[in-house]
């Protein structure tokens, strides 16, 4: 019987330990404070923002990297042939940045040869300029989400202090809970959505520069196309 009595409390003992170390997300934020609450609120509208500039722009990219291996020699074929209106045609057919260029190129034949290079570096910068819409959106969330959280930080702090200041010298863990919680909750909200946004921008920014390459690459090999004896 005096066994039993004695591991009852010891029982009660384990579950209330247990249910002190467990303890979600969820309860980490509404126990933050108002503060708190708002700067979780604004850093996962930042996340969501991010994440629909990433994909959007992911999908639209890997659609512009797309090319036919065969393009350029067909290209030649009609332009060679003096064939210039299925040469449109066709870079209308292949809708991608580098075939936007070759077309302005091709508009511009039988001017001089700086006017059509200068036509398809105009028309460069403005598929450059579609390829990166909204990327840099993505690098200021990943510079402001760490920021905004330590804010949160800050917020926090200030809730602790001025518990301790109304303490009146008889200090409680439990009354400095919410400005504890705040900082540190903001905090690492603030570190995971900045991580986020700049790995996503860095992986645009790849996949942009290869984009960018390949137009390099077909806009020389058309203008040495035009280079070539008759």
């Amino acid at each position: 019987m005096l066994l039993t009595m004695l591991q009852e409390p010891s029982e009660v003992l384990g579950e209330t330990i247990s249910e002190e170390k467990t303890l979600s997300i969820y309860n980490l934020i509404m126990e933050g404070g108002v503060g708190g609450q708002v700067i979780i609120a604004i850093l996962v509208v930042l996340l969501a923002v991010a994440l629909y500039i990433y994909f959007e722009r992911f999908f639209a990219i890997k659609a512009a990297s797309k090319t036919d291996s065969n393009f350029m020699n067909q290209i030649r074929d009609h332009v060679s042939s003096g064939k210039l209106d299925a040469a449109k045609v066709l870079c209308a057919q292949a809708n991608s940045p580098a075939s936007h260029l070759i077309e302005k190129g091709i508009s511009r034949i039988g001017k001089p040869l700086a006017d059509i290079n200068t036509a398809i570096e105009n028309a460069g910068r403005l598929e450059i300029y579609k390829l990166e819409k909204n990327v840099p959106v993505l690098a200021t969330i990943a510079g402001a989400a760490p920021m905004i959280g330590f804010l949160g930080t800050v917020i926090g702090m200030i809730v602790a202090i001025h518990e301790i200041a109304n303490a009146g010298g008889q200090i409680d863990i439990k009354m400095l809970s919410d400005g504890l919680y705040t900082a540190m909750t903001t905090t690492v909200a603030g570190l995971i959505v900045g991580i986020i946004s700049y790995i996503q921008y860095n992986h645009l920014v790849v996949r942009t520069n290869k984009v960018v390459y390949e137009m390099e690459a077909k806009s020389v090999e058309f203008l040495d196309l035009l280079n070539e004896p008759i």
